[in-house]
């Protein structure tokens, strides 16, 4: 009896040990879990920057002036919108598709609304919108320009082709934002691929020396295709 009741007590205290060492030997993993509960638990409760308007100021050059508004849906996951306006484009970019527009007499930019809009994951756990992401986002550009035809002495008429760029865009974003250390103003550095789908009705104007006399000539070519497209940009922006 007295030996079997050792058993007993050798076994009671061979599982409470085992126990107490399982404990000890995973405390990351619980630690972590706790964390991240703590974290989800505090973005409902404290009060921290959830919203963001920001602007890119580059994007001017491209012929595009957008404002961005971005709202954290939990501590990692956020909907970022923007909408805009197409004006006149001074770059042009090969690589995205773009064409940089006439300068000269007789071409008159109409002003086109854009907009975008998409999710964006944060890869590290903070209680405000920053860190290093990751972003998918659906974008629609349009550039529209009237040219007017010139005569054959070179003289304005007041005949117009309509020159008109669509662009809707599939972007996968990279980037990184911080919050100022002591105020709410941001910075956003981001860059990555677009797959494009563009419908283009392009009006080329040149010179013809073939007749007897000059005369200037116009092309209306329509084409429909996809490419891909990158992008590499900045945002400055406030949080509240």
């Amino acid at each position: 009896m007295i030996q079997r009741t050792n058993r007993l007590r050798w076994g009671l205290a061979s599982a409470l040990s085992l126990f107490v060492l399982a404990g000890f030997a995973q405390p990351g993993k619980t630690k972590v879990v706790l964390y991240k509960d703590r974290v989800a638990a505090a973005f409902d409760t404290v009060d921290c920057v959830k919203n963001v308007i920001k602007a890119n100021p580059l994007l001017f050059f491209r012929g595009e002036i957008p404002i961005y508004y971005e709202r954290a849906i939990t501590h990692r996951l956020s909907l970022e919108a923007g909408v805009g306006v197409t004006l006149r484009n001074y770059l042009a970019l090969s690589f995205t598709g773009d064409d940089a527009d006439d300068f000269g007499a007789g071409t008159e930019i109409i002003p086109r609304l854009s907009f975008n809009a998409g999710f964006r994951y944060y890869f590290v756990d903070d209680l405000e919108p920053q860190g290093a992401y990751g972003q998918i986002t659906f974008a629609h550009l349009n550039y529209t320009k009237d040219i007017r035809m010139k005569g054959p002495t070179g003289e304005l008429t007041d005949q117009t082709l309509r020159d008109d760029r669509t662009y809707n865009d599939v972007r996968l974003l990279f980037g990184y934002q911080m919050l100022g250390s002591s105020s709410n103003w941001l910075f956003d550095v981001y860059g990555g691929p677009a797959f494009r789908d563009r419908f283009n009705v392009k009006v080329e104007e040149h010179l013809d020396l073939t007749g007897e006399r000059p005369q200037w000539a116009y092309n209306v070519t329509e084409t429909k295709d996809q490419t891909v497209a990158f992008f590499l940009g900045v945002k400055v922006g406030y949080g509240f």
